[in-house]
């Protein structure tokens, strides 16, 4: 789908047609739609490719007057009770006249300029429009890094009571989403970095400030996502160790009471055989007590030993 929107009086408005000065927003274009980018605004074949490619990693190309810049956004799904957290390559052509953007599902940033909610972004300032994106998407990361915190440390205290598997599982998807995040934040600073060159792209002295916030932005999240990676995989190695440390425990116990109950077998496989001149063979109860002071004595040295 290819919609149009442009500044109009101070505030983003969709218009039926394509203007000079517009923002073109498509998501999971057809075909035909690509084609029609191609031939519309002279868009390298390969632009359009790489845009549409779910796993294109963040990178800046440029081609003529035509400039890519792919970036992670992050994404957040709910599958069941549980939120997950990934990230999705969302794709920023600027060509001499437009910004067009190209995800491959509805992007939460974009929905926010699109429905006019977002201040200040003019879209006949190509650098700045595409700026404003950016540090829309970075504060998105640090949003959805608070909110995969508070999900951490809840399922830390519901693993504290009871160590479940969905509570295992549920974190090992919290550390998957860190990760994912990690990453992805870590290559967008690449990105923005090529950028603050000026090389690809042309900047103004207030798209320069506001790039250095956004870089600021990038920073905290990747130290953010870092901190609480670190946080989650300590967590969950400490976890893994009080699992197999009970474990032990339970092991330990069932090889002691099996120690103990075996004194009896024992004890009446010697006394049921048929040897002549045992001693108290004549006495049924001598068994019974013998078995009962070697299921003590084991029982005590083992207490002792601390298998018990």
């Amino acid at each position: 789908m290819v919609s149009y929107y442009k500044t109009i009086d101070g505030k983003i408005s969709q218009i039926e047609r394509y203007e000079d000065g517009c923002w073109i927003n498509c998501i999971a274009p057809n075909e035909s739609e690509v084609n029609f980018l191609i031939s519309e605004f002279n868009i390298e074949p390969e632009f359009l490719r790489a845009s549409l490619d779910e796993e294109e990693s963040s990178h800046i190309d440029s081609e003529g007057d035509t400039t890519l810049i792919t970036i992670d956004s992050p994404v957040v799904e709910r599958s069941g009770k549980n939120l997950t957290y990934y990230t999705m390559p969302l794709s920023i052509i600027l060509t001499p006249k437009n910004v067009i953007t190209i995800s491959l599902k509805p992007n939460s940033v974009l929905n926010e300029f699109s429905e006019g909610l977002i201040r200040d972004a003019r879209t006949y300032h190509k650098t700045h429009f595409v700026l404003y994106i950016m540090l829309r998407l970075s504060g998105k990361y640090l949003q959805y890094l608070k909110q995969i915190d508070k999900i951490s440390n809840r399922v830390e205290q519901e693993l504290k009571k009871s160590m479940q598997n969905k509570d295992l599982l549920q974190f090992l998807e919290v550390e998957k989403s860190l990760v994912y995040f990690s990453s992805s934040l870590k290559s967008t600073k690449v990105t923005l970095e090529k950028i603050m060159r000026g090389k690809l792209v042309k900047l103004y002295d207030e798209d320069q400030e506001l790039l250095e916030d956004l870089i600021i932005e990038i920073k905290q999240a990747i130290e953010m996502s870092d901190i609480y990676l670190n946080i989650t995989s300590g967590t969950m190695n400490a976890f893994a160790s009080i699992i197999s440390n009970n474990l032990n425990i339970v092991m330990k116990a069932l090889a002691s009471i099996t120690l103990i109950s075996s004194m009896p077998t024992i004890i009446s496989g010697i006394y049921g055989m048929n040897t002549p001149n045992f001693p108290f063979m004549e006495y049924w109860w001598f068994p019974v007590l013998l078995s009962g002071v070697l299921m003590v004595a084991a029982y005590v040295g083992l207490k002792k030993g601390g298998l018990m």
